[in-house]
């Protein structure tokens, strides 16, 4: 499965639909860009929480990847804990089968 989600990856940021890191990540929810938004399974717990927050804040959908930061970096050519689809096309396609991260909207006062 992590081969065709690095696929996936890898063709949407040729296509210039993925948005990789977290400032930028925080960037494409705050202005409505991203339409999915995707972690490694080895970002830090302070991170994971601030790309939380961010999704909650912004309602975009997050996925938990199900690769490592060494296993993305194969397919994009770049190490990095979190990326951003800024196409509904891709994001469907990358979150199909993928976990849905549940983020509750009080636990961040939003």
């Amino acid at each position: 499965m992590s081969s065709n989600k690095s696929g996936i990856l890898s063709m949407s940021r040729k296509a210039g639909k993925l948005v990789m890191g977290m400032d930028m990540v925080k960037d494409a929810c705050s202005v409505g860009n991203a339409k999915a938004v995707f972690t490694a399974t080895d970002i830090s717990k302070k991170s994971l929480k601030e790309v939380r927050y961010t999704c909650a804040k912004y309602d975009v959908k997050l996925y938990a990847l199900g690769m490592n930061m060494d296993e993305v970096a194969l397919g994009l050519g770049k190490r990095v804990g979190v990326v951003a689809m800024i196409d509904a096309g891709f994001a469907k396609s990358c979150a199909k089968g993928l976990e849905e991260v549940i983020i509750d909207k009080d636990e961040f006062g939003i």
